[in-house]
Formats: structure tokens, sequence, C-alpha cells
């Protein structure tokens, strides 16, 4: 009897080796969870669909290298991005997408609860939101009576260090939306990904 055709050991052959090392994240991802991976590893795993045909690790690695950890990467500016090796608009445009995804469930998460209770709830909130932004915000967290989060606006937007404000133009919009307070937030771009609560104003 002729023997068979070994086609199977010939697509093993012919297969990339990241494949298996991908198929072995995966793995681990699902069975151990988030925790179990590194943070480049866990970004190797978000570049997957930008990069089907491609070994991430190695650009992974690179991002960490550069940024410090998963949330800078995913916050860096586009042009600091663009100046890493490697790197596609493809692979950019899935790290702005986690970037975006992370930011509105941050803000569903705010919304679903009865109040901002805490100043940790708070500050964790605004890290997600704008701790990683290049240049300085100042922010505004309209609340209602029961400290409900009813806006959540970027009033003005500076440089790298400085940034205007206006009362004027904060109590207007204060009346507006019939706010009984105010939390009012900054960011050090320089020092990121520290912010600043400047203070609570009820009116």
């Amino acid at each position: 009897m002729p023997a068979k055709p070994d086609h199977d050991k010939s697509k093993l052959e012919d297969a990339p080796h990241y494949h298996g090392h991908r198929e072995r994240l995966r793995e681990r991802f699902y069975n151990a969870g988030a925790d179990a991976l590194s943070d480049y590893e866990l970004l190797e795993m978000a570049l997957f669909p930008a990069l089907p045909r491609r070994d991430t690790k190695p650009l992974a690695k690179a991002l960490i290298k550069s940024f410090g950890s998963f949330a800078e990467v995913v916050h860096a500016p586009v042009a600091r991005l663009r100046e890493v090796d490697g790197i596609g608009e493809a692979a950019i445009n899935q790290l702005k997408l986690i970037a975006a995804a992370a930011s509105r469930v941050t803000k569903g998460e705010v919304n679903s609860r009865n109040a901002l209770s805490s100043w940790n709830e708070v500050i964790d909130y605004c890290r997600s939101s704008m701790a990683f932004a290049d240049r300085e915000q100042f922010r505004l967290l309209f609340l209602d009576k029961r400290n409900q989060l009813i806006a959540d606006e970027v009033q003005q937007t500076g440089t790298v260090d400085h940034t205007p404000v206006y009362p004027r133009e904060v109590i207007k919009r204060a009346l507006e939306l019939s706010a009984t307070a105010l939390i009012l937030v900054h960011n050090h771009p320089t020092t990121h990904p520290m912010i600043t609560l400047d203070h609570v104003q009820y009116r």
C-alpha cells in the first residue's frame, strides 16, 4: 500500500513560528486571566488583529521599552507611536481603539453607579480619561445634589505645562446644566500619569 502523503506535517513545517506562541498566549489568557500575562504579553495579544501575519512580540517589547507600561502605550500620542520602528497605521489604530474602549467603559461604570462617592473613585475615573494626555487639560465634572455625574467636559486644552482657566465660562456652563457641585481637574503631562483635583465648589 503506497504511503500516505504527510500533508499535515508539511503544513506544520510551513506555519510561521509565532502561530504556536499565539495559541499558548490565548490559552493562558482564557484559562488564567489577564493577570497571568505581563504588560508586553497583553500588548502582543492586543496587536494580533492589526498584525495577523507578523510576530507581535518584538513590537510589543519595543513599545513597552519606549513608554513604560500597557496603559502608557495605548494612551501615547500618535506622533510618538509613529517613532517606534516596525509600527504601522493599523497597529496604531488598534491601540487607539483600546484606549477609547477603556475610556468608554469607565464612563459607563460611573454613569451606572449612584454617585461618585469617594475621592478614589474620582481619581480612578479621571486617570482613565486624561492622565496620559500629552497636553494639559482643564476638565470639569458636573454633579447633581446626589453627586451623580451630569457631564464630563474638557473646557480648555493648553500646552505641555499650562492651560488657561476662565471662571466665567465655568460658572456659565454649571448654570446651564443645573449642576449642584463641580470638580475641577487638570493633568500634568510632564509627570504623567499624575492628575490634580484642585477643589470642589458648591453653589
